[in-house]
């Protein structure tokens, strides 16, 4: 049995990210205090709204920046893959908040429209222009990374979605100074909920994917099975698992048949099987097995359970597939 190791992210690159993280987190944190006081002077639900997310947005980074810090501890035996799933568990944390307070933000816009209030235009706009600036500048602070790291990702969506809100926070001041129309306020909340909503969704399915081990959504498995079928002296897969310890760091297990050759032979072969996986999949760790035919009963997709039951045979991947 052989695994290949991918380098991990530096530790230069880490420790950025955790610098970065924190000067939002302490940004976000002040204006939150500044905002909701704001909000209660100008009676705007509008302001209320975006500092209860701001809030939750501090708590975001809080926990994006412990568990940047967490992913950075070296395994051990309690830990053979360290803890590098942290931020994929602060990632659906963060995102269901988010989900929970869009429902709260849609009850009390009801109210609202219902029986719309006082609301003073003139804070309601200065302040939104200042949270849209804060709110932005924060999210360029955290957005490096992001695309490949869904624990960055959930918190520049936080972030991303209160510069959008406060950006309709201000419309709706510029309107009702115009217009009077107060139930504008509440709408704007409401588009807030929705917006939340909608940006949550991807992370929270992305989220759930991983942690329960699904398989890449951008890998073919077919594909990958005849890419490495067509590998010089591989026979046969079986036993084949691949998943995801984070967004970007992949793990791949298979059993793979082959001739009764000598050991030098097979690490020639494990290498060039790791090097498609590598280069084609990205797969960070693959864990081969080699053995001959005839040595092991085979299931392409191993069922747990029957496993578990002496390894019932069921169907396999053999020569034939390299047709």
């Amino acid at each position: 049995m052989a695994a290949q190791h991918l380098p991990s992210h530096p530790g230069e690159a880490a420790s950025l990210t955790t610098r970065r993280l924190g000067l939002a987190l302490v940004i976000t944190l002040v204006f939150v205090v500044v905002e909701a006081l704001a909000g209660l002077y100008a009676n705007s639900l509008a302001l209320l709204t975006d500092a209860a997310h701001n809030f939750t947005d501090v708590i975001a980074l809080a926990l994006s920046w412990y568990a940047v810090r967490l992913a950075g501890r070296d395994s051990h035996a309690g830990r053979t893959y360290g803890y590098h799933r942290a931020g994929i568990l602060i990632a659906l944390i963060n995102s269901t908040t988010l989900a929970l307070i869009s429902l709260g933000i849609f009850y009390e816009a009801y109210r609202r429209l219902v029986a719309p209030p006082e609301v003073n235009a003139g804070v309601l706009v200065v302040v939104a222009v200042v949270a849209f600036l804060v709110n932005t500048g924060t999210a360029l602070l955290v957005r490096r990374g992001s695309e490949k790291d869904l624990n960055l990702r959930s918190a520049f969506v936080h972030l991303a979605g209160d510069a959008l809100s406060t950006f309709g926070a201000i419309l709706a001041g510029v309107a009702i100074a115009l217009t009077g129309w107060r139930f504008l306020d509440p709408l704007v909340s409401v588009f807030i909920g929705l917006l939340i909503l909608w940006s949550v969704w991807g992370i929270v399915r992305e989220s759930v994917d991983i942690l329960l081990e699904g398989t890449p959504h951008d890998v073919d498995m077919r594909a990958m099975v005849a890419d490495l079928l067509r590998v010089k002296g591989v026979c046969g897969v079986h036993d084949l698992h691949v998943w995801s310890i984070t967004q970007d760091m992949r793990a791949l297990s298979a059993h793979v048949v082959t001739d009764d050759i000598s050991i030098s032979a097979g690490a020639a072969i494990q290498s060039n099987l790791n090097e498609v996986l590598a280069h084609k999949y990205h797969i960070a760790h693959a864990t081969l097995q080699l053995e001959c035919e005839g040595c092991q009963p085979d299931l392409l997709y191993c069922d747990m359970t029957t496993a578990n039951h002496n390894h019932a045979p069921e169907a396999s991947v053999q020569s034939a597939e390299k047709q």
